[in-house]
């Protein structure tokens, strides 16, 4: 009668379902981005997407950063144990089974010859049933603990990705601007000459050559600043593979070797499933609400099945015999009677952890949203800039040519040359840094779009 009743609780605590986590709050998606440069497209970044730059370089780093990225590794090994955490978790939904064995040996006393050996051997089985789904809601926050730590992996290996390719393109930016601060330089000192010719011919002051001086000792300044600039970038990059800098070099070449890949921003609804950020939050959600579904669960009893079989025998040769062997089965109940309102607060606890959660996934889509939008305005500003500012380089250029042909006629004086030749160093310069951050906004693009990455 006991076996009979028992299997019908057992049954019926296997025959309560895992529950399940509610889905992602609903938030409010945009039809599409303001500042949309193709309106109506549907395209996102490759997977692969610093290969659109067109540089077999970068792309090697980027492999070896991925490899030897030492917060790479430590985010990996997040994963990894928060796998352990789930199958340890699991664990819980399993019986257990314990083995028991003992044997003693009865000494004789006094002359008695005869000894007594005693030997038993006992298997004990206990289960916990889960009748209120407190056990599968565990493994469910586990599991989603695990998701959660795989998403910031990859969240984690998409900023070391970015991080990479902008370093490397700001590296390559500065040797392009080094490589301008020396020409400056060399100009600045080519109007020197022509300053020390005119003034051996008495056509030029004193103060004509000192300014002069001084405008070349000015350019050339500007050139240690640039190599302390270029070392430091270099350092971060070298960083970033995980490998030490003293050992670590790139290639002298500029940004005419990068190309400017063009990028569209899909559809705002999609972009809830492909930044690993948004997924992140997502299951830290999920986790919350099935540790909700914990402490509920907590308030009721929990059941718990026991079974054993063994043998015992008071000579080891009759041990297995049948008349030895010994088997029972028990149920225990434990409920919670009184513990001061412990567990009510704890799922209470558990509750507004589960909202705060609720509100920061919201804000998490909002301002993914927001940075979209505010990468794709400044994509199309800095497009607009580098158009004017060309234009602005090509005149720049032209009046100091000028100016410098005039100057050797004698029918302009230094000062036009000193501003012509300090107003196109300025844009040379301006142009450089424009042409930088236009690339770098590209690539924070990508990296706000999730960088081409979705969950499999």
């Amino acid at each position: 009668m006991l076996t009979g009743c028992l299997a019908g609780v057992f049954l019926a605590g296997c025959a309560h379902t895992v529950p399940v986590t509610e889905s992602a709050p609903a938030v409010e998606l945009p039809a599409g981005w303001s500042q949309a440069g193709t309106p109506g497209s549907q395209e996102w970044p490759d997977t692969l997407w610093w290969q659109r730059f067109g540089s077999d370089e970068l792309s090697q780093l980027v492999r070896e950063g991925q490899e030897s990225n030492l917060e790479l590794a430590a985010a990996l090994s997040r994963v990894r144990q928060a796998a352990a955490q789930a199958r340890i978790a699991g664990v819980a939904l399993l019986p257990s089974v314990d083995a028991y064995a003992g044997a003693s040996r009865d000494l004789p006393l006094a002359g008695n010859h005869n000894a007594n050996v005693s030997t038993s051997g006992q298997l004990q089985v206990s289960y916990e049933l889960d009748f209120w789904g407190k056990n599968a809601a565990s493994v469910a926050a586990a599991e989603a603990s695990l998701r959660a730590n795989f998403y910031d992996r990859q969240t984690v290996a998409l900023t070391v990705t970015s991080g990479i390719v902008s370093t490397y393109l700001q590296l390559l930016s500065l040797h392009d601007r080094l490589g301008v601060a020396r020409e400056n330089a060399r100009t600045a000192e080519h109007v020197l000459s022509l300053v020390e010719a005119q003034s051996s011919v008495g056509a030029a002051t004193s103060v004509d050559l000192a300014r002069q001086r001084s405008a070349v000792a000015s350019q050339r300044a500007a050139i240690p600043a640039l190599q302390q600039q270029e070392r430091e970038a270099q350092s971060a990059l070298a960083i970033l593979l995980g490998r030490s800098p003293q050992t670590f070099k790139v290639s002298d070449s500029g940004l005419d070797t990068i190309r400017l890949p063009e990028v569209t921003a899909g559809m705002p609804s999609e972009l809830l499933s492909r930044r690993p950020d948004i997924r992140r939050s997502e299951a830290v959600l999920a986790a919350a609400s099935a540790n909700v579904d914990v402490a509920r669960a907590a308030l009721f009893p929990s059941i718990r099945l026991t079974g054993s079989t063994g043998t015992q025998s008071s000579a080891l040769t009759s041990l297995l015999n049948a008349q030895n062997v010994f088997a029972n089965i028990g149920a225990s109940l434990v409920a919670p009677i009184f513990d001061g309102g412990r567990l009510r607060t704890e799922r209470d606890l558990a509750i507004e952890q589960k909202q705060e959660l609720v509100q920061t996934y919201r804000a998490t889509v909002i301002a993914a949203l927001a940075e979209v939008d505010t990468v794709l305005g400044q994509i199309n500003s800095l497009d607009e800039q580098r158009r004017l500012k060309e234009v602005e380089l090509e005149q720049s250029r032209l009046a100091f040519n000028l100016s410098e042909i005039r100057y050797k006629a004698g029918a302009e004086d230094l000062m036009t040359v000193l501003d012509t030749q300090r107003s196109l160093a300025d844009v040379q310069n301006e142009l450089g840094i424009l042409k930088l951050k236009r690339l770098q906004a590209t690539v924070s693009l990508y990296k706000a779009l999730g960088g081409g990455w979705q969950a499999g």
